[in-house]
Formats: structure tokens, sequence, C-alpha cells
């Protein structure tokens, strides 16, 4: 286990910063990708997508990494199966898309019920892989801060684990200034936008969150993501929260997720030099949220 005060070098490189990889367990190739960043220390976290077949085989490797980076999950309402019955969400047992699950959430109580439910039962699969509770939770396509779901999130996560040292809760939204200085910012804009809401709801829950979230990606192999990465570095917020979305592909990932191409140019991004330049030149090193928090109250 790696020991959690600043050492030197870290006090010289300036600000810490989270940075998280998305997606543990979506696939094979993406768990192995992010497994080797962790042992290389270039995340400081990592989010797992439990309700993904992969999960239990590949539990085993992320525990591994308890005390070392910050382990939560990555809830999944928009790709593969539930963990459970959905008949208003998933009546063939398939999550559907993004945007059908932002509609029902909006419009339909029993859909809530069954939202709120699932989630439960992602939480669930986690602690009982693990042996303990998430350090945090987030969603696969920001799916956790829609209208219609974060507050009812908000309330069950509070009530969950807000008495537990060191939780937050990903507040995917950001200053309207600091998204326009990014790569991305028409996503990162409507993303805010949709959650607007979503840090009153958690701080009425008593839940901790980041303060100032980037990383948002064209998803585009021709586009370089180091510039991309750079650009994520631009006006961070008072408790930065950086995603990435690392891997490596295998069919396994082809079959269940658009994002493919682009996952192992961040691989070897993060893996090799010019992520160390990147942070050196913007004067943040990675680490776990505790330390982000402690860094952003002394300031």
């Amino acid at each position: 286990m790696r020991d959690e005060s600043p050492t030197k070098d870290e006090r010289q490189q300036g600000r810490p910063v989270v940075l998280c990889a998305d997606d543990y367990a979506l696939a094979p190739g993406v768990s192995r990708g992010i497994l080797r960043l962790l042992d290389l220390k270039r995340i400081s976290a990592s989010g797992a997508m439990t309700n993904c077949p992969n999960w239990r085989t590949l539990a085993g490797e992320f525990r591994a990494f308890n005390g070392a980076a910050d382990l939560g999950v990555h809830l999944n309402l928009t790709c593969g199966a539930p963990v459970g019955r959905m008949p208003t969400v998933a009546p063939d047992s398939r999550l559907p898309s993004l945007a059908t699950v932002a509609r029902l959430a909006f419009l339909s109580r029993s859909a809530r019920r069954e939202i709120i439910d699932e989630i439960a039962r992602q939480l669930d699969a986690f602690e009982e892989a693990m042996g303990r509770p998430p350090d945090f939770v987030d969603g696969h396509q920001h799916v956790h801060a829609l209208p219609g779901i974060g507050g009812a999130l908000a309330a069950l996560l509070g009530s969950r684990y807000g008495a537990q040292a060191g939780f937050y809760v990903r507040d995917p939204a950001d200053r309207l200034g600091a998204i326009l200085s990014r790569p991305a910012s028409g996503k990162a804009l409507a993303v805010a936008w949709l959650a607007a809401r979503f840090g009153v709801a958690l701080r009425h829950a008593g839940l901790r969150s980041n303060q100032g979230f980037s990383g948002f990606s064209a998803f585009d192999p021709k586009v370089d993501y180091g510039d991309e990465f750079s650009g994520a570095l631009r006006s961070l917020g008072k408790a930065p929260l950086i995603m990435c979305h690392p891997g490596e592909i295998d069919p396994a990932l082809r079959a269940i997720d658009p994002v493919v191409e682009t996952r192992p140019h961040e691989l070897d991004f993060f893996a090799g030099q010019r992520f160390a330049d990147a942070c050196a030149a913007a004067g943040v090193f990675t680490a776990r949220m505790a330390r982000v928090a402690e860094s952003a109250s002394n300031s």
C-alpha cells in the first residue's frame, strides 16, 4: 500500500488532482489497461461497472489496489444488461440508450423506482466483491446526474454512505468559463446543463463531491489525445477531478461500446513521458480525493 502523505517531489510538483479511469470491467482489455496504469501510479482512481459479466472475475485484481487509489462504482444504466429485472426500463433485459433512460427517468415514476433499485443492486455487487463500500460513485455517460435520477440517487447515497469518511460523488458540472476554455466544450456544456441541480442535491444530502470537472474528449483517433489532456488541465476548480478512458481493444469491447479506437491512444499517453511532461507543465500531480480536498481546504 502506498503511503498517502505527500512526498517532497509531489509538493514541488504543485497541486493534486484526481485522475479517474472510467469503465473498469466493461471488457477485459479495458480492465487490463486500467490495471496497468494503477500499477504505474499514473491514475489515482477508477470506477467499476459492476453489472458487467466480467466484474466478478476481475474484482480480485481491482481489490489489490485498495488503499493505493480511489476505487468506486461507475453506475451503468445504458450498456449491457441490468443486474436485476427492470420491466419498464429494460423489458428485454438490455439497458436502453441514454436518451431513453433520460426520458423515462423524467416522465415515469415506475421507471425511477426501477432505476434506484438497479443502482442499489450495482452498489451491492461492488460491496459483495470488494468486501467494503466504494470510495466514490459516478455514472457511465453521466447518467447518475440526470434530472429524475440525481436527486433520488443523492438521497440513497446520503443514507447509505454519507457518514463514511472520504466518500464522494462525482459532480460532472463545472463553471461556464472553465468549460469554454477546454476541448469538447459542447459535450461538457450539455452535461453541465443536465446536471445543473445535482450539486445542490449532493450538498443537501451531506455528500462530498469534486469541485471542477474535465476530461471530455472528441473520441476521435485522428485528434492528438495529449493535446486534449493538456486542455483538460486548464482552469481547474478547487478540488478537480479529470476523467479518462484508457484501455486495450478486444472483441468484447467492440461488441458492447462505441468508444473503441481512442482507448489505446489514451493508455499509451498516460503510460508515457508526455503525460508526465504535461503534468509538470501544468504544475499538477495525481492524487486521491482525500488529498485533493485537503489541498483545497488549505488554499
